[in-house]
């Protein structure tokens, strides 16, 4: 038995699984001493996985379904927020304080290039 139960099972060994499942069926005479595991008993372990497998699948589309929904809403409030903060701009102008109460910052308070950078920048050449 495997140690950390807590994670998928790697594809490959779940492919040679099910291959050994297919050759025990083939083999007659199968008659474990454990009863835990009979044909019967493998049989509807597989089963269970394969039903387990499609309810999987199924709810993950879901999710990508209703993540690809929560994206497309995000963006649309987002891009709208972007046109109400432009019509604020256009309306009240870049220096108001409703484009401050947007979020915007007012064209006054701005930072001003200085030439302190300009200079910088010269003697690093």
């Amino acid at each position: 038995m495997a140690k950390d139960q807590t994670r998928f099972v790697d594809a490959g060994t779940l492919k040679a699984d099910t291959d050994a499942l297919a050759a025990l069926t083939a083999i007659g005479g199968y008659a474990p001493a454990n009863a835990a595991f009979t044909l019967t008993k493998l049989n509807a372990a597989s089963d269970a996985l394969k039903l387990a497998a499609d309810a999987f699948a199924q709810a993950e589309a879901g999710w990508q379904t209703a993540r690809d929904a929560n994206v497309a809403a995000q963006w649309t409030f987002h891009n709208a927020m972007l046109g109400a903060k432009q019509q604020v701009l256009a309306q009240f102008g870049d220096d108001s304080d409703e484009a401050q109460a947007v979020g915007l910052t007012k064209k006054s308070e701005r930072a001003k290039l200085s030439a302190k950078v300009k200079a910088a920048a010269a003697t690093a050449k």
